[in-house]
């Protein structure tokens, strides 16, 4: 993170004597990224960090990416997903290259060790499901719709809590799916391969105080930073399980892992749940780094939120088709009504990868443009290097998706609905911007810059255009 924070007990100075209450004195750690020229945050334990023994190599975390030199849409149904294993076994792989991976995981158990990620960071958006994060820089408590953010290198354990039932309708309290498919929560989670850390884009903060920016869609008040309990003071043995060189290892500890008693710095896992991001609107369609959340190196992470739509009167609220030449898109639909996206459905994964263009499905354009307003939620995870499916992402493939743009993109006009001179205004937007409402001109791209007006019966000189009734959209078409 940019800023400067700090928790539990300090020394006034660095690098000097602190003791404990028996007079031995505490370890101090120094946590440093980027050869210690980057973000840093000191500890201070009660034990010696290097007190470890009985390591042994568990398994291999090695991911197999198959289709390689395949390019085309990709559409993966992760709701139907059994629950497996906990919060680190139970991740499955569906994406990744030499950047990041991009996982999903539906924990059967609870986890009886700690872990630390010393490969990379993890962002992990909680899905359904809450509980408590423990880290050796103090606890979270997350829920849904959080982004949990642990770097490099944190031990830490997660405590789930059990989701629960009803008992006046037998439906899961948190409205999310039946407990018996998902008994603790589900979770995506996008993780660095490539050595990079996850934080906020650079352009919404100060270069000269690493304050958040007036135009950042969210700030310092909306992240939740670590909390007591901070310090574990056990003896005994706890496993700590860690991830490095693509393999899975054992440490043993004869003391709690998590026994921390104060530390100061720029490094520590954080929250920041999606609904305290402020959506960046505007009177026509606003590109997609708008939605941007957090980056790394070679990809960005970004938050598709409820939020107005453009409000030009004559503004065409689905994105446009686009060819994001340079990047592959990932998106995880989270909640929302998908009906503009043909077998679209809470939990889906869409690919559209670079070199090949994407946009509205047929028949959305015209169903939205009265609309004001979308109330649908999706993560998306743009990488600037193709990304490879895994063999579990393609048990889940949806062979038929690429095919879905397929059929007549303006219905109406077979019908006698829609008339190619006609306009949908919304009556907001036509009261606020009255001058706009007709037919916009044409430009002749020649050098005398020959301005042509709209044609037809509602073009410069014809009557004002009848507004009509305004809805919510289903916009998605990344």
């Amino acid at each position: 993170m940019p800023y400067y924070t700090k928790l539990g007990l300090l020394p006034r100075k660095r690098h000097v004597q602190f003791r404990r209450p028996d007079g031995a004195l505490y370890s101090e750690e120094v946590f440093g990224t980027e050869g210690f020229v980057g973000p840093t945050t000191t500890l201070y334990h009660i034990h010696p960090p290097t007190q470890v023994y009985g390591w042994k190599p568990m398994y291999s975390t090695a991911v197999e990416y198959v289709e390689q030199d395949i390019m085309r849409m990709r559409h993966l149904k992760s709701a139907p997903m059994s629950p497996k294993g906990d919060f680190v076994t139970g991740r499955v792989v569906l994406f990744g290259n030499a950047d990041c991976q991009m996982a999903v995981c539906n924990p059967a158990e609870q986890m009886p060790y700690h872990f630390k990620n010393a490969q990379g960071d993890e962002c992990l958006f909680i899905h359904f499901g809450s509980g408590v994060c423990h880290t050796m820089l103090g606890t979270l408590r997350f829920g849904p719709k959080d982004y949990l953010v642990i770097p490099k290198g944190v031990i830490y354990t997660v405590i789930w809590d059990r989701r629960e039932n009803d008992p006046a309708t037998g439906k899961p309290r948190d409205g999310g799916p039946p407990v018996e498919q998902c008994p603790f929560g589900k979770v995506l989670l996008i993780e660095t391969c490539n050595g990079s850390h996850i934080g906020p884009p650079p352009r919404y903060v100060s270069k000269t105080t690493s304050q958040f920016l007036e135009h950042a869609p969210y700030c310092e008040r909306d992240l939740t930073l670590p909390e007591m309990p901070l310090t574990w003071d056990e003896r005994g043995d706890f496993e700590v399980r860690i991830k490095a060189r693509d393999l899975i290892h054992s440490y043993m500890y004869h003391y709690h892992p998590l026994d921390v008693v104060g530390w100061d710095g720029c490094y520590y896992p954080f929250i920041f749940n999606v609904d305290d991001f402020s959506p960046i609107t505007g009177k026509l369609h606003m590109p997609p780094p708008i939605h941007q959340t957090f980056e790394a190196h070679n990809f960005v992470i970004c938050s598709f939120c409820p939020r107005m739509l453009d409000y030009h009167p004559q503004s065409i609220k689905v994105p446009y088709n686009h060819s994001n030449l340079d990047s592959d898109e990932v998106l995880y639909y989270v909640e929302g009504n998908f009906g503009s996206r043909k077998g679209i459905e809470v939990g889906s994964l869409t690919l559209h990868p670079q070199g090949i263009p994407h946009g509205p499905h047929p028949g959305t354009i015209e169903a939205s443009l009265a609309a004001t307003h979308t109330a649908e939620l999706a993560v998306m995870c743009d990488t600037f290097r193709p990304l490879f499916p895994t063999r579990a992402a393609l048990a889940i493939d949806d062979e038929k998706y690429p095919a879905s743009w397929q059929g007549e993109h303006f219905p109406g006009l077979a019908s006698g609905a829609m008339h190619l001179n006609g306009v949908t205004i919304p009556p907001s937007s036509a009261a606020a911007f009255p001058r706009e409402v007709h037919p916009v001109p044409v430009i002749k791209a020649e050098p005398a810059q020959v301005v042509i007006p709209a044609p037809g019966a509602n073009g410069k000189n014809g009557s004002t255009p009848k507004a009509t009734g305004t809805s919510t959209a289903n916009v998605w078409a990344p």
